[in-house]
């Protein structure tokens, strides 16, 4: 089949598109990578989202709009990804307004509906709900898919994405997907980012490869002091993300405002690699095989960090798996969409704290009955 997928993170990018030629193989799936693109949020609808995120207060008003702006702006990445190709379905992540895993709560944006009058297929949507009417978290929601694509029976592998967010997916060698382990591990990139947007007064927004970092001196004192926040000495399960490591993070640590912004940059940088490093080491794979994804794998300095304090040598990228780095959350969207339709559970419960494995999404339907005929016929062996 041929099915795009669509992710916005907490990074505020803009959105991953990702057009994937995708084929149930037993045990897990075969994805080809058609054409992938990130489509950026215009700076109309970014400041809307900022003004509506945590720490500021929002609307109902401002999410209505929120939603139905996305949704055209999901369907205008989905259409500009497909070109002149037809799809069997899309899976779009939507954008995370809120979410607050210990209370099972989490709301992402984004009209399906939209999407499916783009680009005249079923949409798959909605994936983190049904994990949390289930118990759990609601995140990191990409462990399954991490353990079919990337687990290994020979080695300990953890798969690590570096968003907005850090999560690993812990893959202990021969263990079934269902016991696969995933958290977040607290910021990713999206402290730096700020850090650098707000220093810059908006011309930069990114340490583009940590040049910034590289050249910058950690202040182990102002590091200590942030790395004592609550949420890096709670226990798994747990997720994170703006509510706790928004801008009023960054304000609480003032001895930051002090600091050039090369040393905050490396400070910053230094925090995401030790609280990885920490995470996996307390989880007993120092020595496991890491692959990294997301935006700030490309950060060298950050992977120059992470792979001192794992005394690993390396951290090396998911390119090399057939999985690119920027596209990879995209990718998973579409194997958790294709999992939606055959009716299997795409969550991972020792990850999410789910009481039971459920299936997850919800479905903007068309010609649904083709598509599960399709669906049947590519998953059943042949004779």
């Amino acid at each position: 089949m041929l099915a795009v997928g669509l992710m916005s993170g907490t990074s505020l990018d803009g959105i991953d598109a990702a057009l994937v030629r995708i084929l149930p193989r037993a045990p897990a799936y075969e994805l080809e990578l058609v054409r992938f693109q990130t489509c950026p949020f215009d700076a109309t609808l970014r400041d809307e989202l900022l003004a509506a995120l945590p720490p500021n207060a929002g609307s109902v008003a401002a999410v209505a709009r929120l939603h139905h702006a996305l949704g055209r702006a999901f369907a205008h990445a989905a259409k500009a990804v497909m070109g002149s190709e037809e799809i069997d379905f899309a899976a779009s992540h939507g954008q995370t307004l809120w979410h607050d895993g210990p209370r099972h709560v989490t709301l992402q944006a984004g009209d399906a509906f939209a999407i499916r009058e783009a680009v005249g297929a079923t949409v798959c949507y909605d994936f983190r709900s049904a994990d949390c009417a289930a118990g759990g978290h609601g995140a990191p929601l990409v462990a399954r898919v991490d353990a079919l694509l990337l687990g290994d029976a020979s080695e300990d592998r953890v798969a690590l994405n570096l968003g907005g967010i850090a999560n690993v997916t812990l893959l202990r060698k021969a263990l079934p997907p269902e016991e696969a382990v995933a958290f977040d591990t607290g910021p990713g990139m999206m402290l730096l980012d700020a850090f650098v947007a707000e220093r810059t007064d908006g011309l930069q927004r990114f340490d583009a490869a940590g040049d910034l970092a590289a050249r910058g001196r950690v202040d182990e004192t102002l590091l200590d002091e942030m790395l004592a926040d609550e949420f890096f000495a709670a226990p798994t399960p747990k997720t994170t993300g703006r509510e706790s490591f928004g801008k009023h993070f960054l304000a609480q640590h003032v001895r930051l405002k002090a600091l050039a912004l090369e040393d905050g940059a490396a400070t910053l940088c230094e925090l995401t690699a030790v609280s990885v490093a920490r995470a996996i080491r307390g989880a007993g794979l120092q020595d496991a095989r890491v692959i990294a994804a997301g935006g700030g794998a490309r950060n060298r300095t950050l992977m120059e960090r992470l792979a001192q304090r794992l005394e690993s040598g390396s951290v090396e990228l998911s390119d090399a798996m057939g999985l690119p780095v920027e596209a990879k959350e995209a990718m998973a969207f579409v194997v958790l969409g294709y999992e939606t339709l055959r009716e299997r559970a795409g969550n991972v419960p020792a990850a999410t704290g789910a009481d039971r494995p459920v299936v997850l999404g919800a479905i903007a339907p068309q010609n649904l009955r083709g598509l599960f005929a399709r669906v049947e016929r590519e998953c059943t062996p042949s004779s």
